[in-house]
């Protein structure tokens, strides 16, 4: 199974991005690893929040294969400890999926029809982060789960 991390707009917080990009290469020792960053929509102050998603949506939606699991971070997502999202994990890599999609969405969230397309969605938390941090908070999350499912001392309980 490849872990696909998307995430609609760059990072543009140099040190967050190498944080980010080493726990990406550190999930890449466990299993195959991708993070894509959607480019952000360009000339936004003539659009609605609505037709931003919509367009933010249409993205997400072009890079998602049919057999893809897809997972949303969203606020109102089931929220996980990291023994909880190990054991989560590692039952989508049982199941025998292709490609398992987790989504960060833009600055207003996601579209309705990224909602229908969706298989599930987690939280990160009950407060609000930057969508920056969200992307380095969950690589070093996966990394947590990769190394909880091994019996790695990376976790304390």
């Amino acid at each position: 199974m490849k872990i696909f991390i998307l995430a609609v707009g760059r990072t543009s917080t140099e040190y967050i991005r190498k944080a980010t990009d080493d726990y990406i290469s550190r999930i890449s020792h466990y299993c195959p690893v991708e993070f894509r960053m959607l480019a952000d929509i360009k000339n936004t102050r003539g659009l609605s929040e609505q037709q931003q998603k919509e367009r933010e949506g249409a993205m997400i939606l072009d890079c998602l294969a049919p057999s893809d699991r897809v997972v949303l971070l969203d606020e109102c997502g089931r929220e996980f400890t990291s023994r909880e999202f190990s054991t989560q994990l590692q039952q989508y890599m049982v199941q025998g999926l292709k490609r398992l999609v987790f989504v960060i969405g833009g600055p207003y969230g996601f579209s309705d029809a990224v909602y229908k397309r969706a298989d599930g969605k987690i939280s990160l938390s009950k407060m609000t982060f930057s969508h920056e941090m969200v992307r380095l908070f969950f690589a070093e999350q996966v990394y947590r789960a990769m190394t909880i499912m091994r019996g790695e001392p990376y976790h304390h309980d």
